[in-house]
């Protein structure tokens, strides 16, 4: 009886000061009020460049029916009140509703709250949010363009569409251990380092790593939903089990045989270098490109070009 109230006196206290660290170490990270001080002075026309490019639209948009008529309509394409579920080894997250209304979307927000649920992965009420949302891609943006969309997504109509609870296992439920997960993927590193890269190539960076987010669905991650870096852009299986996800690197079983004029006319009609055409989600992702300048077009198909060439993993 010794033995176990001396082992309880050792135990209890040890577990209490493990729950502080781990309370301390997954606390949310905010960004700096500093660098967030032009927030609410966005270009409201700039931010729609950074829509288009960061697929906004594609999943908190109209889905099913309403879908096939939003990519004929322009303002329905603006109506983002989500509910898309999005199937993962981790369960299914369903897509929030990031419209203008107060109640249901993201009307009652302030500038600082989106800039850290962008850039930080925090929700107003100071809760993680799942890397479903592609925060590791977006944390890499300027706080300019974050201010730019914000004004933007201010000027889009409401939904009164209720959110939807995930549906996913219970360890993954506890959303404070994402804290833990931050400190391992949540960073503004760059995925390929160019020695002295020239204006082109570092705006097909930025937006191939940060804003488009290409990554997220085009490179494979390992057993606890981190990117293999070694694999950057090299394709996998689809993370909702339907089918694979190309390889996007200049390796001959992705683009190698591309050129970077192919690239470019891809990104603007849908059409493939065999005259094949995108299919899947891809579709709405070449319908957010086409909406892109030349330039950046231009700039993206430089910064695939330049990568470093992966070969794609047996089927």
């Amino acid at each position: 009886m010794k033995m176990f109230k001396k082992l309880a006196e050792f135990l209890l206290p040890a577990i209490a000061l493990g729950g502080v660290v781990f309370w301390y170490l997954t606390a949310p990270e905010y960004v700096s009020d500093d660098l967030l001080a032009g927030m609410e002075n966005g270009d409201a026309i700039a931010g729609e460049t950074i829509f288009w490019a960061g697929g906004c639209a594609s999943c908190h948009g109209p889905t099913g029916k309403k879908a096939a008529g939003a990519a004929e309509n322009k303002s329905a394409q603006f109506v983002l009140g989500g509910g898309h579920g999005l199937n993962t080894p981790f369960g299914t997250f369903y897509v929030p509703n990031i419209s203008s209304d107060p109640k249901h979307g993201i009307g009652s927000w302030t500038g600082k709250q989106f800039a850290n649920a962008m850039l930080k992965g925090v929700s107003p009420d100071g809760s993680h949010y799942y890397p479903a949302f592609p925060y590791t891609s977006y944390a890499k943006m300027d706080v300019k363009d974050v201010a730019d969309l914000w004004a933007f997504m201010k000027e889009l109509p409401a939904a009164a569409n209720s959110n939807k609870s995930h549906d996913i296992w219970l360890p993954f439920k506890l959303r404070r251990g994402l804290g833990l997960w931050k400190m391992l993927y949540l960073n503004n590193d760059r995925m390929v380092e160019f020695e002295n890269p020239d204006e082109k190539l570092a705006r097909g960076q930025y937006l191939v790593e940060s804003v488009a987010h290409c990554g997220e669905c085009h490179t494979p991650r390992n057993i606890i939903g981190g990117f293999d870096k070694k694999r950057w852009l090299a394709g996998g299986p689809s993370p909702d089990g339907d089918g694979n996800i190309p390889n996007i690197t200049p390796h001959d079983s992705g683009l190698g045989n591309w050129s970077l004029n192919d690239i470019v006319y891809s990104l603007e009609s849908g059409f493939t270098p065999e005259f094949d055409s995108f299919g899947g989600s891809m579709t709405d992702v070449q319908q957010n490109m086409a909406k892109l300048s030349a330039s950046d077009r231009e700039a993206i198909g430089i910064y695939l070009k330049a990568v470093l060439p992966v070969a794609s993993k047996p089927k």
